[in-house]
């Protein structure tokens, strides 16, 4: 059986993926060699924190922030600042419709992104946003 913590990030990832059809959806990706058409999007694990523990019945209730990342270039029909601003608002609306993530958290929200722009050399010019999903979630044990 997976972890509360395992459990969660794999339904936030399902929760992008979802979102973005079009996107490859990674977690704790290394380095990306490439963006891929459709942009890229990468979930790390992030630091659940110290939980708040309650004592009556034993809960550790964490908030847990979940970085993710990503990273898009312009499409036909859109500047790279559009598509990435379409990929922030997928994400967000989706968190918007499930806000418990299926009843595994009491509740998550979205941080608002850092966007810059994507230099290499011989590529086309591309953008990324850092942004951050917080997840409060509570469990009977911290391992699992």
């Amino acid at each position: 059986m997976a972890s509360k913590r395992e459990t969660v990030l794999a339904a936030l990832k399902a929760l992008v993926a979802a979102a973005l059809p079009g996107a490859e959806v990674k977690r704790n990706l290394a380095k990306a060699e490439r963006i891929p058409p459709g942009g890229l999007v990468v979930i790390r694990d992030g630091d659940p924190g110290e939980p708040e523990i309650s004592l009556s019945p034993l809960t550790y209730l964490y908030s847990h922030r979940i970085p993710i990342e990503i990273a898009a270039y312009e499409s036909a029909t859109m500047t790279r600042e559009m598509v990435l601003d379409a990929m922030t608002g997928a994400i967000g609306a989706a968190v918007k419709a499930n806000p418990t993530l299926g009843g595994l958290c009491d509740w998550i929200e979205a941080e608002a992104p850092v966007t810059d722009d994507i230099e290499a050399l011989g590529a086309l010019p591309g953008r990324f946003a850092d942004l951050a999903i917080l997840a409060t979630y509570a469990t009977s044990d911290p391992l699992n």
